[in-house]
């Protein structure tokens, strides 16, 4: 049995409503949530694609790994506190600084890549 489901897919850039305004006209969809720090696609069969502002922002290089890819996932939960444990025990790492009581966490997973638990 799953923890959550797939929510979001997040994208860090130096500007979120541009890259978001880009993949719109690539694959369609609307723009649901705007405000500079963060802006979310939403694609015709009701995908999220998301950008979020990421200052010093340096482009991932291919095939070099000087600069990796920034992309993290989201994953919509019922309950935060139940989902913790559940992630935790499958080798997450809960990082420092993640906000508690808001509807998101940010974990680490065994490989050391971000993704967030989130309710909202």
């Amino acid at each position: 049995m799953a923890i959550g489901e797939l929510y979001d897919v997040v994208i860090g850039c130096p500007d979120p409503d541009g890259l978001a305004e880009f993949y719109r006209q690539v694959i369609g969809g609307r723009i649901a949530d705007s405000g500079g720090e963060w802006t979310t696609l939403v694609t015709p069969d009701g995908r999220r694609v998301s950008f979020q502002r990421v200052e010093g922002f340096s482009p991932p290089r291919w095939p070099g790994q000087e600069h990796p890819r920034q992309i993290h996932l989201d994953v919509k939960v019922t309950d935060l506190d139940e989902s913790e444990p559940l992630v935790l025990r499958l080798g997450a790492t809960l990082l420092e600084g993640s906000p508690k009581p808001i509807g998101f966490r940010v974990y680490a997973d065994p490989a050391g890549h971000p993704f967030c638990l989130v309710t909202n």
